[in-house]
């Protein structure tokens, strides 16, 4: 990761988790460079990346203060991924939840009506992955997250796939967090292989009955890791 990177991440951190509050005034670049023992241009880069995901604000003669988190771009794939690096509140996990039951299910449905045979088969190359990796491996969680990005692919909506990252990190985010602290409490496969065989049969009402089965364990199953 590039210096600037590094930096943006470390904030970035500090933000999303609570460390930094909205309304705070970051150091300013010379203290701050002079801290870290980084180039003043490195810390500039690394505060328009957090810019660009509605995190901070410059003003000239006020600093750099952290936005409102009505302002932050919480499906940003880094964001996601910053919150998860602390201990996302409930309230936020749910959130993403209710994100994928509102846009799965009804891609899903989308999918099996205009999925392709390439569609399929890296659909099925994703389950073969699943199964011989688990999804207690980064392996296996990849292909989980290729699996779900090639559904909303399948739909050939232009809107529904740009949010194939953000669903990706909130599936692969979502899925470490629920094992953080035990093994899955169960095998996910089977239902995702339902989902398959009713987008290959091109059976839209089961491939959204499916896919909202699918989310609504895999809720279940991260619910009971935040109980622990």
């Amino acid at each position: 990761m590039r210096i600037h990177g590094s930096i943006a991440h470390d904030l970035g951190v500090a933000i999303v988790t609570g460390h930094y509050k909205p309304g705070d005034t970051l150091s300013g670049e010379i203290e701050f460079s002079e801290q870290l023992n980084v180039s003043r241009s490195a810390y500039r880069e690394a505060v328009r990346m957090l810019a660009a995901k509605g995190l901070v604000e410059s003003r000239p003669k006020a600093g750099t203060r952290v936005s409102d988190r009505s302002r932050w771009n919480l499906l940003d794939p880094d964001v996601l991924a910053w919150a998860f690096e602390g201990e996302p509140s409930e309230d936020f996990i749910r959130d993403l939840f209710e994100l994928r039951m509102i846009v799965e299910p009804a891609a899903a449905e989308l999918a099996a009506r205009r999925r392709e045979g390439a569609d399929l088969a890296r659909m099925g190359h994703a389950l073969e992955e699943m199964a011989r990796h688990g999804l207690a491996t980064a392996a296996g969680q990849a292909a989980d997250q290729l699996f779900h990005h090639t559904i909303l692919q399948a739909t050939r909506n232009a809107p529904l796939i740009s949010l194939a990252s953000s669903i990706e990190a909130a599936v692969g985010w979502t899925t470490i967090f629920k094992q953080r602290r035990r093994k899955l409490p169960r095998d996910p496969l089977p239902d995702h292989r339902v989902l398959f065989e009713a987008i290959a049969d091109a059976d839209a009402d089961a491939a959204r009955s499916a896919m909202t089965d699918l989310v609504r364990l895999a809720q279940e199953d991260t619910e009971l890791s935040l109980r622990d």
